[in-house]
C-alpha cells in the first residue's frame, strides 16, 4: 500500500465537536499537502484521514483552495514568533533555525515540503507567497532599520529556506558534516550583515564622488 492509499484508509470517526473536527481536518490537510503537494491529493482522501466526509470538509472550508490556505496559515502561525524578542539576537536565532536538526523538529521539515511540493501550482504558490509575506517578511522588515528593509527581509527568508533545502532535504555533505560551532558562527555573521544593511551603506561610486567634491573644495 503506497503513501496515498494509506492516507485514504478510514480512521475512527471523531466526535462531532466543531473545534476538534476542524483541527482534525487541518492536521490531515497539512500532512497530506506536505507529502503530495497541492495537486497530488484530493479533498476526499484528506477527509477520510480526518475521519469525516468530504461534504463536511467543504462545509467547514468551502473548497480545496480555502482548505489549503487554512492549512498554510496554521503551519506558519505556529512559527511566526521567530522575530519576537531583542533584535540584537536576531542573527543568532536565524542561525539556530538553520542548525536545528529535522529529527528534533519534524513539523518544520513538513512545512518545508509543503512549500516545495505545492509551489508548482500557480494558485498554491500565490497563497504561499502571501502567507510568507504576512508571517515572516513583513514582521522581519519591521525589525530592520535602514533603506530597502523589505528587500533585505526577503533575502533573509530566502537564505534560510535555501540553506534548509541543502542541509536537511538534499543532505549537502559540506553542510551536514561541517563543524557545528564554526558553521553557526559563519551563519550568524552572514545574517548580521543582512540585518545591518551592508548593501545599503554608501556605495563606492558615491564615496568617490564625495571625495572628489572634498578635493575640489580644498
Amino acid at each position: 500500500m503506497d503513501e496515498k492509499q494509506r492516507l485514504s484508509v478510514d480512521q475512527p470517526k471523531r466526535l462531532r465537536n466543531a473545534v476538534a473536527t476542524r483541527e482534525a481536518i487541518l492536521r490531515s490537510a497539512l500532512a497530506a499537502f506536505s507529502r503530495h503537494g497541492y495537486d497530488g491529493i484530493g479533498v476526499r482522501e484528506i477527509a477520510r484521514t480526518a475521519g469525516v466526509t468530504a461534504v463536511l470538509v467543504n462545509r467547514y472550508f468551502g473548497s480545496k483552495e480555502e482548505l489549503f490556505g487554512a492549512a498554510v496559515e496554521t503551519a506558519f502561525a505556529e512559527r511566526d514568533n521567530l522575530f519576537e524578542g531583542d533584535s540584537s539576537t536576531l542573527a543568532q536565532r536565524l542561525a539556530a533555525i538553520v542548525m536545528t536538526k529535522a529529527e528534533k523538529d519534524p513539523e518544520r521539515i513538513n512545512v518545508f515540503f509543503l512549500l516545495l511540493r505545492s509551489a508548482p501550482n500557480p494558485r498554491a504558490a500565490e497563497i504561499l507567497r502571501d502567507s510568507i509575506a504576512r508571517h515572516f517578511e513583513r514582521p522581519l522588515k519591521a525589525s530592520l532599520s535602514g533603506p530597502r528593509a523589505g528587500e533585505r527581509a526577503a533575502r533573509i527568508v530566502a537564505v534560510v529556506s535555501g540553506l534548509t533545502l541543502f542541509r536537511e532535504v538534499l543532505g549537502s555533505k559540506a553542510l551536514v558534516e561541517a563543524n557545528s560551532t564554526s558553521l553557526s558562527r559563519d551563519l550568524q555573521s552572514m545574517f548580521q550583515r543582512l540585518i545591518d544593511g551592508a548593501a545599503s551603506r554608501e556605495s563606492p561610486a558615491r564615496r568617490s564622488n564625495a571625495k572628489e567634491r572634498e578635493q575640489q573644495r580644498g
